[in-house]
């Protein structure tokens, strides 16, 4: 795909990996489009970068739906999707303090999934209809996570980050018939605000296996994004980045 001139929209686009991306894109001769909960961050990146955007909840299906909805009847169908939203609420599936036991709460289950799971589910179908009634070629990429295959402290963020991948796979199978390619990108340890409140020494420990030396950034990841929307015969497939560590 040549990104120039193509209509993109990016979940949790105001912050982190999303508005990496989004200014990448820009960069690139796209007109990105960024969602967010929050609209703070929506009116920050149309003040200070010209991008607009809108505040929606990706896991509100009625949310979504007037979105993509609404951006289609103005824009037309997006060229390219990019599903970044993603939130933590760690905990240990069996926790041990002395003789206290803790298990792991449901909500922090369901919260993940809304977002993580439920959110990306959502903004595909939505975006995968509009393209296939337009008839537009596009693109839909997901980010994932090194820890799609199992993290300590990390029950629901690993089960949505494999999920998405199982996903992937099986629209990429489903959507190509339509000219319609589906990918994943799989970050490792990259420096944003989820990291903020890891300890300094675990951090030290997480770098330490990191076979780069260091952690990832920003950058790196919207430059695999660029890889998996400029390749046309990448489909289907998860693509690492994350310095050769391996959880």
């Amino acid at each position: 795909m040549e990104i120039a001139g193509k209509k993109a929209i990016v979940t949790g686009g105001s912050r982190g990996l999303g508005r990496e991306i989004a200014l990448t894109l820009k960069a690139l001769g796209a007109s990105p489009y960024v969602i967010s909960r929050t609209q703070s961050g929506i009116d920050e990146m149309g003040r200070e970068f010209g991008i607009p955007g809108a505040a929606v909840d990706v896991g509100d299906e009625g949310q979504v739906e007037r979105f993509f909805g609404g951006y289609a009847a103005e824009h037309g169908a997006p060229d390219i999707v990019i599903n970044n939203a993603g939130v933590t609420a760690d905990a240990l599936f069996i926790g041990k303090k002395g003789d206290n036991l803790s298990k792991f709460p449901l909500s922090n289950w369901e919260k993940v999934m809304n977002v993580n799971l439920t959110g990306v589910f959502l903004c595909a179908r939505e975006a995968a209809y509009y393209m296939v009634m337009r008839g537009v070629r596009g693109v839909i990429v997901n980010i994932s996570s090194i820890c799609r295959a199992g993290n300590l402290g990390q029950t629901n963020y690993s089960a949505s980050k494999s999920a998405v991948d199982a996903m992937t796979v099986t629209w990429a199978r489903e959507l190509s018939r339509f000219g319609i390619r589906v990918s994943s990108v799989a970050p490792g340890y990259v420096n944003t605000d989820m990291l903020k409140d890891i300890r300094p020494d675990v951090m030290e420990k997480i770098i330490a296996n990191i076979p780069v030396g260091r952690l990832g950034e920003t950058d790196d990841v919207a430059q695999a994004v660029r890889f998996v929307l400029e390749n046309d015969f990448f489909n289907g497939r998860i693509l690492e980045v994350d310095g050769g560590m391996r959880i």
